[in-house]
């Protein structure tokens, strides 16, 4: 059974910057990638950044490239997801998973999930 628990949503004006985090538990956190899904009400799941096993390798959705950084520490069993410039267009909750590391940014490949943390965005 693996545990996975994001942390570090708020409140923040737009161009603003939030830190998220997903700690894990299970001692294969390593072996798995890592994502990051978002759903707003009444909104479809939206994939967001994925991350392999490694660290190595990343990819992101089109709409937060150059402002979303996926990344990794495996020794804490954990994952982030660095947000700058944010726009409102990202208030959402977002959601830490695992999966495998070519098709985990389809929702319903992933076999575990966390609870979500708010991030919302001012305008």
């Amino acid at each position: 059974q693996v545990q996975l628990v994001e942390s570090g949503g708020g409140l923040v004006q737009t161009g603003g910057s939030l830190r998220l985090s997903c700690a894990a538990s299970g001692r294969t956190f390593s072996s798995y990638a890592m994502g990051w899904f978002r759903q707003a009400p009444g909104k479809e799941r939206e994939f967001v950044a994925a991350i392999s096993g490694s660290g190595v390798s990343t990819y992101y959705v089109n709409s937060v490239k150059g402002r979303f950084t996926i990344s990794r520490d495996n020794a804490k069993n954990t994952v982030y997801l660095q947000m700058n410039s944010l726009k409102p267009e990202d208030t959402a909750v977002y959601y830490c998973t695992r999966g495998s590391y070519f098709s985990i940014n389809k929702a319903t490949n992933n076999d575990y999930w966390g609870q979500g943390t708010q991030v919302t965005v001012s305008s």
